[in-house]
């Protein structure tokens, strides 16, 4: 475990982890001294003849020339009252620079899990549970450093403040460290034993049931129309229900065995302070006293140490399971979101080459693709059919860089694509699907998507706008091109989410546009006036080249030619 922890924490916060290990010892340090301040009043106020008996406190109290007890003790109190309120103030600021490092690491863990996940491209997408990888990157990183570095953080502080006391109380009174361990020891080792085996299960199975939850939730929202006409709501809602209850379950069992701590110090603090009096009776008065007073101050203290280390061993348990989420991020070269924004653009001037293209994916030895080459000129308007599951769209995948070849080669004006490239590429392509993703932001927002809203050119957004067709539609909108369109453009046709996808590929000032059955869920009239809208579109831009993958004669019918893949 430790070496998958360190493996999980990024080299430049490793440095800073050494850093913190030590103003966690440092801090536990000041704790034991915080601690050991008590001693002084406690001798004062139960052995009234300590000045004479106690060299150290004989020599202070002469140095000093104090006339009188009372003020001597007064002056003892007021001391101690000072140096705890700064040491506390030091601890504060330890703790401060502890916490800092926890939650900038969280921030570094869940970027390099956001962009590890996006780096590993479109298969990986399309293979995965959308509501599995955000709960990964949203809710288990933070679960890692608040439930397991955390707590780890808090187990050393206090195992060393312990062994500090401990070594303390051995020296002044062994018989109060003998009692100390007779007592603890068989509590936490009791407490070992009842739920070392348990915490694990139920952390990993809390967790997939609040994976189940989330997904189901996604789903039911994403799919609302289909799951109300068909009457799959009552289905969701027990699906929802049951995994809701599973979840409650095992949070109950691990707020039951939290309390367990607490309830076993208490019980041999009780047995420990019983065994103590009935000793006493038998034994010399003062001496009793003292130890009694020892054990006490030690209680304030220990208790809540010992009960600390039990509850965060526990939530290492409970929480380990986020351990083996995040050791699958690329520990040797953790990806960055490029911005890699220079401008720089891979210009279409000649033609796009296809050379033996041949592609399968990852799970499967039967090609999607098989050995095809094409060329498409600069300016050409190309339509491709052919067969459902016969590779259009995995085609335009491959020319759009989402997924690599698997043997061929693609070349844009014969360089060939690859990726130290591909970037550039991807910044002269326009793509339209067949279903447009929408933003949950403005207008503008949408077309010059991943522009920051302060540096988009509006006149250019207007300009898209009205080849695009759009001009009637925004003259609809409450606030024209700042109003919000909704969730994944819940308030918009089909016509309209379509011409926005080409709006977006027209603010780009893209090279080639690529429709993936763009137009194959409108209804006739709709696809007719996409369709004359790419046509005039060709007719002002004579540079634009356009392939279009259509199911329908009637959506490359303006092509200049079809290219059919069998």
């Amino acid at each position: 475990m430790k070496q998958t922890l360190w493996r999980i924490i990024p080299p430049k916060f490793r440095g800073r982890a050494a850093v913190v290990i030590a103003t966690i010892l440092l801090r536990a340090l000041l704790n034991f001294v915080g601690i050991a301040m008590f001693i002084p009043i406690l001798i004062l106020i139960l052995d009234s003849g300590s000045i004479s008996s106690n060299p150290l406190l004989g020599k202070i109290y002469n140095r000093l020339d104090f006339n009188d007890y009372d003020s001597f003790v007064l002056a003892i109190c007021g001391a101690i009252v000072a140096l705890i309120i700064i040491k506390n103030i030091v601890v504060l600021l330890l703790y401060r620079y502890e916490r800092n490092f926890i939650y900038s690491l969280y921030k570094e863990l869940s970027e390099q899990l956001y962009a590890d996940y996006h780096s590993r491209g479109l298969g990986f997408i399309k293979g995965s549970n959308s509501a599995i990888l955000s709960r990964n990157i949203n809710v288990v990183c933070l679960t890692f450093v608040t439930g397991i570095l955390r707590p780890i953080a808090s187990i050393i502080s206090e195992a060393t403040l312990l062994l500090f006391f401990f070594i303390a109380l051995l020296i002044y009174s062994p018989s109060a460290a003998l009692l100390i361990s007779i007592i603890f020891i068989p509590a936490a080792t009791l407490f070992y034993l009842l739920v070392r085996r348990r915490l694990n299960n139920i952390g990993k199975l809390e967790n997939e049931m609040q994976r189940a939850k989330s997904r189901i939730v996604i789903e039911s929202f994403r799919g609302y129309e289909d799951i109300h006409v068909n009457g799959a709501y009552q289905l969701y809602f027990n699906k929802f229900t049951s995994s809701l209850n599973e979840a409650v379950k095992f949070r109950k069992r691990n707020a039951t065995i939290a309390m367990l701590p607490q309830i076993l110090m208490e019980i041999v603090l009780a047995i420990g302070l019983a065994v103590l009096v009935i000793a006493s009776t038998n034994s010399d008065g003062d001496q009793m006293k003292l130890l009694f007073g020892i054990l006490a101050v030690a209680a304030v203290r220990l208790i809540p140490s010992i009960r600390n280390i039990m509850t965060n061993w526990s939530s290492i348990r409970y929480n380990s399971y986020t351990i083996d989420t995040l050791s699958d991020i690329h520990s040797s070269n953790h990806p960055t979101p490029s911005n890699d924004d220079n401008g720089e653009r891979f210009h279409l001037h000649d033609s796009i080459e296809i050379a033996d293209l041949t592609f399968s994916f990852e799970d499967s030895s039967t090609p999607i693709i098989k050995k095809l080459s094409l060329k498409i000129d600069k300016g050409e308007r190309v339509g491709i059919r052919g067969a459902s599951g016969i590779g259009k769209s995995t085609l335009f995948n491959l020319i759009l860089g989402l997924y690599r070849p698997t043997s061929g080669t693609i070349s844009i004006d014969g360089e060939r694509l690859t990726d130290d490239n591909i970037r550039r590429w991807q910044r002269s392509v326009g793509y339209v699907s067949q279903h447009v993703f929408i933003a949950d932001m403005t207008l503008a927002e949408n077309i010059a998507l991943g522009i920051a809203t302060e540096d988009i050119d509006r006149e250019r957004v207007a300009e898209a706008i009205r080849l695009a067709d759009l001009d009637d539609f925004v003259a609809q909108l409450p606030m024209g091109i700042d109003s919000h369109i909704g969730e994944q453009g819940s308030r918009l046709s089909g016509g309209q989410r379509q011409r926005i996808g080409i709006a977006r590929a027209l603010y780009k000032g893209c090279d080639i546009l690529l429709l993936d059955e763009a137009t194959s869920s409108l209804d006739n009239l709709s696809e007719e006036n996409i369709n004359n809208s790419l046509r005039r579109l060709s007719r002002e831009n004579s540079s634009l080249t356009i392939v279009v993958i259509a199911h329908r004669d009637s959506s490359i019918e303006y092509c200049d030619r079809v290219i059919t893949i069998e």
